[in-house]
């Protein structure tokens, strides 16, 4: 069946069976190789897109369950290079595989979204969501405190 999906602020035409995991039409239909697949039961959270602003495992959402909704992949995300959150990543030097990151920086995003001054515990529960196996955790929650802190300082300035 032909759905339309609005993907990273597109609409895109996909040619998609209903019950497919919206993982696979980004990957393997569109190319959008940023989302990983890792566990595939929905467990490790690499997978990680927004659908309407909620953080979602791309393995467990079907694709049918997607139509009308705004999904936003790492794509999506990186094209907001002057993001508080995306130059902390790098300047800390978050990852250390790499593998999880698209998954961790979804989801930390969709917290600062919602939350512009998480606690550590707040970001330690958001963030409990995506397995890191290489345990950057320290890391991607220092990342976290600094993006708050300067989207804080920016929004103070202006």
């Amino acid at each position: 069946m032909a759905v339309t999906l609005h993907i990273n602020g597109s609409a895109t035409l996909v040619e998609a069976n209903s019950d497919i995991p919206l993982l696979w039409v980004l990957r393997d239909q569109l190319g959008l190789t940023g989302t990983k697949y890792s566990c595939g039961i929905g467990v490790c959270g690499s997978c990680m897109v927004l659908l309407d602003g909620v953080p979602e495992k791309a393995c467990r959402i079907k694709t049918a369950e997607c139509v009308g909704k705004s999904i936003t992949t790492i794509e999506g995300l990186a094209e907001q290079t002057d993001h508080p959150l995306l130059k902390t990543w790098l300047e800390l030097q978050v990852p250390q595989c790499g593998y999880c990151q698209s998954g961790q920086i979804i989801t930390a995003y969709a917290l600062l979204s919602e939350k512009r001054d998480p606690t550590a515990d707040e970001i330690d529960q958001a963030m409990s969501q995506v397995l890191c196996r290489c345990g950057t955790y320290p890391r991607i929650r220092q990342a976290i405190l600094q993006a708050s802190e300067s989207m804080s300082a920016k929004e103070q300035s202006s």
